[in-house]
């Protein structure tokens, strides 16, 4: 039954911030899933795809640095949006939940920052827009990232952060597909992803109803206490800290590891159509980590372990970026796709778990988890600052991945350190 309209009586709204206990349904799973692969896709397809065409167009001979700057100010707004959002999203008293609005607000701006992006012809241009769509995407991100610790009981946990998660990688996929198969031209590639954002939105906006926050329950609001509300302690709260470092760390080794993946098949592996391969190699990427995902985090949710999942997920997305640092040719690139995304996989499913066992406070989840996905966007700030000086100064490609590598495993290494969660 349709429940959008549903305003919560009492009973629902004095519960809105208690540890959820009853098991979520396939439908309310799948039209999260639609509205997280919404947001990802018009994330993930412009960085990897449209972005790269768009300014080699612009500036052939600058296209590393121009892309290393827009990317890095896009994700320096998604770093201080995110959780902004997700801050405002936890006092939101509106009769339709606290989240629903987001969702629906953050795709409806990002899409119209997607839109400005494709009309732009100068750097400068490319770097506002997509600034722009980060803005509104990011909003949207706050909004159907927190569903999960709101509405899923612990022993459904990875089970739907790996149906979820893996809307990250199939969001990429399809994306590809549509830029470089179905569409032709990259200002028909962002007006698609544009109209996409939104439709796939509506699903869980329409169908799915949430308690509403009762307006007793919303702190006055000031600007300091607002402001130092951001900072969560790892001193007071040590699992949290390393929650975070350890996501960042895993992110950063990725970020390195796909940013130039685009330019890496044209450059190093010389395939004769780079769009063509970054697909292919995402399909294969997407397919081995559908194929770990949902079993293990089904599994994790079973034996109630996290850790160990995180740290076999690291050694695996190590290894993938050691085979791209050491052979640059295509069945290399293929089997390194393969590993990459068998451990990514893992991460997706069980990683976005275990955050959400380590937030500190009940009525700032998305606020907290705003600030966790710093460390998803974050190293996209640092991975352009690091990727374009190891590239030119340090090894190339070579130097690049073993970087890439490194910081995998210290991510892995790290998550020992949390001990709320097994």
């Amino acid at each position: 039954m349709r429940d959008a309209c549903v305003v919560p009586g009492p009973a629902a709204a004095g519960a809105v911030l208690a540890e959820p206990t009853d098991p979520v349904r396939a439908g309310w799973t799948a039209r999260l899933s639609l509205a997280t692969l919404a947001v990802f896709m018009a994330f993930m397809t412009p960085i990897q795809i449209l972005l790269p065409l768009q300014l080699e167009q612009i500036d052939p001979d600058g296209k590393n640095a121009a892309l290393s700057l827009v990317t890095g100010l896009g994700a320096l707004v998604a770093v201080l949006a995110n959780p902004i959002a997700g801050a405002w999203s936890d006092r939101t008293t509106s009769r339709f939940g606290r989240r629903r609005p987001w969702i629906l607000g953050g795709a409806l701006a990002g899409a119209a920052g997607l839109a400005f992006t494709a009309s732009q012809h100068t750097v400068a241009g490319v770097a506002v827009g997509w600034c722009l769509a980060q803005a509104g995407l990011n909003a949207m991100l706050a909004g159907v990232t927190t569903p999960i610790a709101d509405r899923v009981p612990l022993t459904q946990r990875a089970q739907v952060s790996g149906w979820t998660g893996l809307m990250q990688s199939l969001g990429l996929v399809l994306g590809a597909l549509i830029t470089t198969a179905l569409v032709t031209g990259v200002r028909s590639g962002y007006a698609v992803l544009a109209l996409l954002t939104v439709a796939l939105a509506l699903p869980f906006v329409l169908r799915h109803g949430e308690p509403a926050l009762p307006r007793a329950l919303r702190p006055a609001f000031a600007v300091r206490s607002f402001a130092r509300s951001f900072w969560v302690s790892p001193r007071k709260h040590p699992d949290f800290g390393w929650a975070w470092l350890t996501r960042f760390l895993i992110n950063l080794g990725n970020a390195l590891g796909t940013l130039y993946l685009f330019y890496f098949l044209a450059d190093a592996v010389h395939h004769a159509d780079p769009g063509t391969g970054v697909l292919i190699l995402t399909v294969v990427y997407t397919a081995c980590a559908a194929l770990t995902a949902i079993p293990v985090g089904v599994l994790s949710d079973r034996v109630g372990r996290r850790k160990t999942f995180v740290v076999l997920c690291s050694l695996i997305m190590a290894a993938a970026a050691l085979l791209l640092a050491l052979l640059h040719t295509w069945p290399s690139a293929l089997a390194a796709a393969a590993v990459l995304g068998a451990g990514y996989g893992i991460y997706l499913a069980v990683d976005q778990a275990l955050v959400t066992q380590v937030l500190p406070e009940a009525a700032d989840r998305a606020k907290d988890l705003g600030v966790i996905n710093i460390a998803n966007s974050g190293p996209q700030v640092l991975a352009p600052a690091l990727a374009s000086p190891v590239i030119a100064h340090a090894g190339g490609y070579t130097g690049l991945y073993l970087t890439a590598a490194l910081a995998t495993l210290a991510g892995g290494l790290l998550v020992g350190r949390i001990r709320g969660v097994a």
